[in-house]
Parts: structure tokens; sequence; C-alpha cells
């Protein structure tokens, strides 16, 4: 099992709207259509947008950016509001590759199917920041994998399944719309309406994944795309790569802690030698570093736990026992005891007095 793409996206933390040619979060034509979309699933949109910090003007130039907390938050915003928990699944099933602007045009001017994919997971770090993309060579199947790693990004479902729905709809675009994965994987939870996900991409679907990814057979992937064009291939990726350097930032270290301590929560309790070397640092450079910001490691481990906690306790289809792997605890009993360090009540109380809808 050979990765042929491996591009965690930039570092940055960023926390608010960044207009201009600097490019620092996603760009705006990963929100095409989306004022259109909530309101046919019956939200309101300026609401929803101003809720979640997004001036609609930046939404009709494509080459603008939105930070990335902000652009996850509207996509959840929308499902909450609108009432659709399937939100993010719907947008990306219609959400075509000319839509995608840039990155769109990138792989629907390839030479195949097989190179649209490749040359699709080389530029999206370019399209959107602080991600995971890559594509690795499994034999029979290419394995697509796909995660936002913000430390700031707690709630990231509708991004998700929006996403795998435009690298879906990249192959349905040449290999017709009866085309379907080999399977589907996603890294949250299952939801309530989970058939309509097997529906939309014809295939298995499976959650509690370490990774958001699509099982692409490599059967008919050498079928040429019918609007490869070299010249203007190249000219998306220069303009693309223009973009992403004009925004490119230091890294934020709270963040990106954040971002590897939650990869390592499903794997169990986070250790901080284990994410140092994931950030190629070591152990005590690690904590100096966070130390510069007034935290230590344990901390931002404790917090983010709690913050994640209230986050799945406000999804009702996961019950408590269902809590404690998601947050590296071997045992219920000992998330249940950190809870009430946290807040005081357990689990169950807080749920029962409504905190999940708070």
């Amino acid at each position: 099992m050979s990765p042929l793409l491996t591009h965690p996206a930039g570092l940055a933390g960023v926390s608010e709207l960044t207009c201009g040619s600097r490019h620092a979060g996603v760009l705006a034509a990963a929100a095409s259509g989306l004022c259109t979309f909530i309101d046919k699933q019956g939200g309101d949109p300026d609401r929803i947008l101003g809720v979640s910090g997004i001036d609609p003007e930046l939404l009709q130039h494509p080459t603008l950016s939105l930070a990335l907390p902000n652009y996850c938050q509207v996509l959840e915003e929308a499902a909450r509001q609108s009432g659709c928990d399937n939100f993010g699944l719907y947008y990306g099933q219609q959400f075509k590759p000319q839509a995608l602007g840039l990155l769109g045009y990138i792989g629907l001017c390839s030479a195949t199917v097989e190179q649209a994919l490749i040359n699709f997971a080389r530029a999206f770090p370019l399209h959107q920041r602080n991600s995971l993309i890559r594509l690795v060579d499994e034999g029979e199947h290419y394995r697509f994998d796909y995660q936002v790693r913000h430390g700031a990004i707690l709630a990231r479902r509708q991004d998700a399944e929006l996403t795998l729905g435009m690298a879906l709809n990249l192959i349905r675009h040449v290999l017709g719309s009866h085309w379907a994965p080999h399977a589907v994987h996603f890294e949250h939870p299952r939801p309530e309406h989970w058939h309509e996900h097997c529906k939309v991409f014809d295939a298995p679907v499976y959650f509690d994944q370490p990774c958001n990814s699509l099982i692409i057979p490599k059967h008919g992937l050498g079928r040429a795309m019918p609007e490869y064009n070299s010249t203007l291939l190249l000219v998306m990726q220069d303009s693309l790569r223009q973009l992403s350097l004009a925004g490119r930032e230091a890294p934020n270290i709270v963040d990106d802690t954040r971002a590897q301590v939650r990869q390592q929560l499903l794997a169990g309790e986070p250790m901080l030698e284990d994410i140092a070397e994931q950030m190629g640092l070591a152990g005590w450079s690690l904590q100096r570093r966070l130390r510069e910001h007034g935290l230590n490691f344990s901390g931002v481990v404790d917090k983010l736990r709690c913050e994640l906690a209230t986050h799945y306790l406000g999804q009702p289809q996961l019950t408590i026992s269902d809590l404690a792997p998601l947050l590296g605890y071997s045992e219920t009993s000992a998330f249940s005891r950190a809870f009430r360090r946290w807040f005081g009540v357990s689990p169950r109380q807080w749920r029962s007095r409504g905190g999940g809808a708070r």
C-alpha cells in the first residue's frame, strides 16, 4: 500500500474572514450556490451566514477566502436551522465540478479520470488549508482520504459529507451517474438517517472510521476526460498556486497540537512524545512552545476532551457509553469522572437538563 499523494495542508490557524487576494482558509468557490441551497432546504441564508460570521459578498467571488472554521460552521448551522440533518450530503450530491472554480477545472482539464483524481488531490491543499488529502494506491483500488485538521473545528460532519460528494461527482462526470465507489468511510458517528448516505453513494457506508474516505475501483479510470486541455490545466494549477503563496502564514502551535491530539483520541490516551513526534518536535520543545501561550500539554488534551464531550452529547443518536472511546477513555467510568470534574454533574444529567440543546 503506497501513498501516491500525501499533502497535509498548511498549519495556519485562521479565526476570521480574509478579504482581497489573501488565501488563508478555503476558497469561496467551495460555497457556490450555498444561499440558494439553504433557501431550498427551508433555511434563512442571511441568518445562517450571520451566525457563522460570513459576509455574503464574499460568496460572490470564488477566489476570495473564507476562514475554515466559519465555513464548517455555516454548513453545521445550515443543517441545524433548516432541519435537514443530511445538509452536507445533499449539498454535495448536487455540487458539480465546474462550481468548484480553479480546483474543479484542474480535475476537468486533466487527461484521464485517474489523472483527474491525482491532480485534484495534489491541488486540494492549495484550495483549502489545514486539511489532509491523499490518494493511496491499494492495488485494485485507490483510497481517497480527506480530513479537516484545524484544531479549532469540532463539528465537521457536514463538510466531510460535502467534500466526498464533490470527489464522487468528479468521477461521475465521466463514468456516469450510476458509477459507485467500492465503499465509503466517515469519521463521524452514524447519523439517524444514514440509509440516505448509502443511496447517494450507492455503496456500503461505514461510520466511526479513522478518516473520511472513498474506496475507488481502478476499473474505468483510464477513460479520457472530455474537457481535457493541457494548456488550461497548467493555467489553473499556476493560478491556484499563486493564490496559495499569497496567503501562507506561520504555523499556530496550539491549533496544530489540538488537531494532532484529536487524531490520536480514537487510539486511546494521547501521549506528549507521540504528538510531538508527529509535529516534528521533541516533547520538551512542544511543552515549551505551549507554555509561551500559557498552556501545557495535559491542559490542551483536557480542554479538547471537554469541548468534544459537549459536542457529542448534543447528538442524540450517541449513547453515553459510545462517548468514552471517542474521547480516548478506555472505560465509561473514566469519562464520567472527568465530566463531573468539568461540569459538576454526570453526562446523563447534563443531557437530560438540555445541555445538548444549548
